[in-house]
């Protein structure tokens, strides 16, 4: 149950990374993009020393932070 949960938060993350950030990749992409966020983002948040919590809400936003990031990266690497 718990990978289930992992891939709807991924894919709700996923899919605010790409309203805030403008674009549309698909539901598959948008799901890696949350997961992937969600890694960034949590660990960019341990490494600068911000307890963000591990409840959903923390999840979501450690995932938002990562997932904008990572589109903020490919834009600048694809320039």
């Amino acid at each position: 149950m718990g990978i289930i949960i992992a891939l709807l938060i991924g894919l709700l993350v996923g899919v605010l990374a790409q309203i805030l950030m403008g674009g549309s990749l698909g539901w598959i992409l948008s799901i890696i993009l949350g997961l992937v966020g969600g890694l960034v983002g949590g660990f960019l948040f341990q490494v600068l020393g911000i307890n963000i919590g591990g409840d959903l809400i923390g999840q979501i936003i450690a995932g938002l932070v990562g997932a904008c990031l990572i589109i903020f990266v490919v834009r600048l690497i694809k320039r």
